[in-house]
């Protein structure tokens, strides 16, 4: 029986059925083919197989208005999409007339299957392309024109489809999507005779897809460094590049492909152990080939993103590339030397090198002069403050420089919490008693600092010194400077690794310095700071931020 075997979809209006039209083509298009489970109906969505959502929507409790809306469109008429789109234009340029769109206004009055059926199978000689589809839309439509359709005998179904399947192939490609469409809505098997036909038709009628160009098979190395360009890796970087590595053959991986997997690591911060393990051990095995210019890079992002790598022979192995390289490259010299002094294993043989004289002396000369003496003035703090054991030569006074005299330039591009603080603090304890962005010796710059009597009370910076003394042991604490410098740090998001966890190495190395040198240091995380809603908030969460120090001090300012 027909209920048994066709099940009617609803679509309430044309537009939808418009959208279901265009989503069968782009699912046939995307090579859903024969036998597809599933079709595109709208954008973002997918229907449930054919005869599932046919079942749903020919439940019991469909409406005859519900039902009356499948295939609503208006009659197919075969002249209407120009010249040659249904092959029913007749040589001379004048469209066939009388009987063929008299049978069409048949099929579209016709009052029950059975009536279908005959109008087709008793004039086949006025029977065009364009009749088939207008035949099934007009079968849905009776179908949905009563609460209950009423029982179709299987012969006539089967008698339907034959006739379909003997003319499909004069049909062109728009009659046979029509028509696949409309078998699919009706609810005809995937797999059966006719949506089968028709498949196998559309597929002859469709162009031959351009065959795919070869790729390239990518091996070793060649696979990791196309994997650094690959979109995935900003979303799942670490996942993406450890698969790629672990594929790689160790003859495979090259010093330039190592190099741009550690630029990629530390300019986007990823402190992932399996790779960074990994470049330590290249560096290891490949030491006697490698010059002091690609090992500055390898080692970036060791210290960048502040990961002392388990490989034992990594500290030996980068001494004695400093020693045989120093003279050669001073700039990668330092740059090395800036790597290892953020994980504090700076080698002191390679301290007296870069402090003597002669290497002072050449460097002076060069285009990268003053970039060199910064970082010699940094190398020269951390001998300072965490070498007590050093006795070798010193960067001399003359040739020190601010080492970060300006707040970094990634936290002036980026939206921080700086002003707000500001203003937090301006209203909290007034304009006279913090100082903002104050580059204290021996040149790193705070983000907000306060001077504190020893009783705690917040004094008004303009009475104070606000420096404290550098070099700490030619100028020891005494107590005629009883007042402690108080310094809020602010760390913000991108002060960290991408796991928001461990502070990049250079944030690190300055608040190590700072605490050494004698400040007191408040951190701001940057979690604390998102979770304040509005200045009254963020007030009261400085408030008890400078509370929990012991800090007091008078009426609010502002």
């Amino acid at each position: 029986m027909w209920n048994c075997f066709v099940n009617i979809p609803t679509l309430s209006t044309l537009k939808d059925y418009d959208c279901c039209f265009k989503g069968w083509k782009k699912a046939e298009r995307g090579g859903l083919g024969r036998g597809a489970e599933q079709s595109v109906t709208k954008k973002g969505e997918r229907s449930p197989s054919p005869n599932s959502m046919l079942r749903v929507l020919l439940s019991a409790q469909a409406s005859s208005a519900r039902l009356s809306g499948l295939l609503l469109l208006s009659p197919v008429q075969p002249y209407c999409l120009g010249p040659g789109k249904w092959g029913d234009r007749p040589p001379g340029g004048a469209p066939h007339a009388g009987p063929v769109q008299g049978l069409q206004r048949l099929l579209e009055q016709a009052r029950s299957p059975g009536e279908l059926l005959r109008w087709l199978g008793q004039n086949p000689t006025k029977v065009r392309a364009h009749h088939y589809p207008v035949a099934l839309r007009r079968l849905g439509q009776l179908l949905g024109s009563q609460p209950r359709p009423p029982p179709v005998e299987q012969a006539t179904l089967q008698d339907l489809s034959q006739l379909i399947i003997r003319n499909c192939p004069s049909f062109d490609i728009h009659t046979i999507h029509v028509c696949l469409h409309l078998a699919v809505l009706l609810g005809f098997p995937s797999d059966g005779p006719l949506v089968c036909a028709l498949e196998q038709e559309q597929r002859f009628r469709l162009p031959p897809k351009p065959p795919r160009p070869l790729q390239p098979v990518l091996r070793g190395g060649l696979r990791l460094e196309a994997a650094l360009s690959c979109p995935r890796v900003q979303r799942h970087p670490q996942q993406h590049l450890i698969r790629s590595l672990a594929e790689a053959r160790p003859e495979d991986l090259t010093p330039h492909v190592m190099v741009l997997l550690a630029q990629h690591l530390a300019r986007h911060r990823l402190r992932e152990p399996q790779l960074l393990e990994a470049i330590a051990h290249f560096l290891v095995a490949q030491e006697a080939q490698l010059n002091s210019k690609v090992v500055q890079k390898l080692v970036l992002p060791f210290g960048r993103l502040n990961y002392l790598p388990l490989e034992q022979q990594f500290m030996p192995c980068l001494e004695r590339i400093l020693a045989r390289e120093a003279g050669v490259a001073p700039l990668a010299t330092v740059n090395i030397l800036m790597s290892l002094c953020q994980l504090r294993c700076l080698p002191f043989r390679a301290l007296h090198f870069v402090f003597s004289p002669g290497f002072i002396s050449h460097i002076s000369g060069t285009p990268h002069a003053l970039i060199v003496r910064r970082y010699l003035s940094l190398l020269d703090t951390a001998v300072e403050l965490e070498l007590p054991g050093y006795r070798g030569p010193r960067l001399p006074r003359r040739q020190q420089v601010p080492i970060f005299p300006q707040p970094l330039i990634t936290d002036r591009a980026r939206c921080n919490h700086k002003d707000i603080v500001a203003e937090g603090l301006r209203q909290l304890l007034g304009e006279e008693k913090y100082r903002q962005d104050l580059t204290v010796p021996p040149g790193y710059c705070t983000d907000f600092l306060l001077c504190v009597s020893s009783s705690g009370a917040v004094l008004p910076v303009r009475t104070q010194d606000p420096f404290l003394p550098y070099p700490p042991r030619s100028c020891p604490y005494t107590t005629r400077d009883p007042a402690q410098r108080v310094v809020l740090m602010l760390r913000e998001r991108w002060h960290f690794c991408r796991d928001g966890r461990v502070l990049l190495g250079s944030r690190a190395l300055r608040e190590r310095h700072l605490g050494l040198m004698g400040y007191q240091l408040l951190p701001l995380p940057f979690e604390e700071l998102e979770s304040q809603r509005g200045l009254p908030q963020l007030k009261s969460y400085l408030r008890q931020k400078l509370q929990a120090l012991g800090l007091r001090w008078g009426p609010e300012g502002g």
